[in-house]
């Protein structure tokens, strides 16, 4: 058996016994830091030291970790959900900082080069794209770092999805056409808020869906494109099914993917388990069905009509005929 550790301790150095730990003692930065870098730059040290550990006998500590890592940076880079965040910490509402523009974050990072922004802008207004999308098109730079500085600029979280996975609970009760057309994954649920990873804000009509769909908020978190068509790919192929929640625990096949022929004018049949009344009258029904065929064949066969006056055959006959009979009986009252 496994010992019992204290991963804050022993693999973080938190000395702080008081549990839970808030999000900046987790991630060890000063509390209500606003720097998104320091942030990100606390979290990627931090999930890269206790990977060290994702293997053997503290796998399960690892990645419960890990997890609670993820969702501290996730929530302290959303500019929405770190301001209430940090007022349940007691801080003071100040005026929110104006954001830098993605424009001012490139030059200022030297992503793009003072002497090709103009030509970059020009060519995303002549195309009739964002100016981060020009960026990607142009391979002026790695897309994580493009990407990167969008996030910062819409004040939205950043995520690689090599470190956070999709979230396995929530993925199948999404539509996955819905899920495809508007490239998203579920990553996390934290304080009773879904994450989508997108390399866009999901529309406000697809995070209404969800939230209905799973009674709580959703708010996005910018990944690259080739990150979430590949977890696309995996979770939501084509043939892929929606699983619905019918109540606490459970779940039912409820769609298909349109990409089935006859999906889209069929409707979907949800079969339900007898209840312990309907299986006793399943039961007895077929017990009285398999009865009536043995005695029609038994008086049918002792006419001997059709030359039939072995009764060890006339016997064998009646069972046949009442075991089919029975065996049809049983499949058509299973059916609901």
């Amino acid at each position: 058996m496994t010992p019992p550790i204290d991963v804050y301790k022993q693999w973080l150095g938190i000395t702080e016994t008081n549990r839970p730990l808030s999000h900046y003692q987790l991630l060890k930065i000063t509390q209500f830091e606003d720097n998104t870098n320091v942030i990100r730059k606390a979290y990627r040290q931090l999930n890269a030291e206790i990977r060290k550990y994702a293997s053997g006998e503290y796998i399960v500590e690892s990645q419960t970790l890990l997890n609670e890592l993820a969702k501290a940076m996730l929530c302290l880079t959303d500019a929405a959900r770190k301001l209430e965040y940090d007022v349940s910490l007691g801080r003071k509402v100040q005026t929110a900082r104006a954001r830098k523009s993605l424009e001012e974050i490139l030059l200022v990072n030297n992503i793009v080069p003072a002497d090709r922004m103009k030509q970059v802008k020009s060519y995303a207004d002549g195309v009739g794209i964002d100016l981060h999308e020009a960026v990607l098109q142009q391979k002026i730079s790695q897309p994580e770092i493009i990407m990167l500085a969008y996030a910062e600029s819409i004040g939205l979280p950043f995520i690689s999805l090599d470190d956070v996975g999709v979230e396995e609970e929530y993925a199948p009760q999404i539509n996955p056409n819905t899920a495809r057309q508007h490239s998203f994954v579920p990553v996390a649920a934290d304080h009773g808020v879904l994450i989508l990873a997108s390399p866009r804000p999901v529309s406000p009509d697809v995070e209404e869906e969800l939230r209905m769909l799973f009674e709580m908020p959703v708010r996005s978190a910018i990944c690259t494109q080739a990150q979430v068509n590949a977890a696309i790919a995996k979770y939501y192929p084509k043939d892929a099914v929606q699983l619905v929640a019918k109540g606490k625990g459970q779940a039912a096949v409820a769609a298909t993917s349109s990409s089935s022929p006859s999906s889209s004018s069929q409707p979907t049949r949800n079969y339900q388990p007898a209840t312990a009344e309907e299986k006793k009258q399943r039961i007895m029904t077929v017990l009285a069905a398999t009865g009536f065929a043995v005695m029609l064949v038994g008086v049918g066969m002792a006419q001997t009509k059709y030359g039939l006056k072995n009764p060890t055959i006339v016997t064998l006959l009646s069972v046949v005929a009442g075991a089919v009979s029975g065996g049809i009986t049983w499949l058509l009252t299973g059916r609901r």
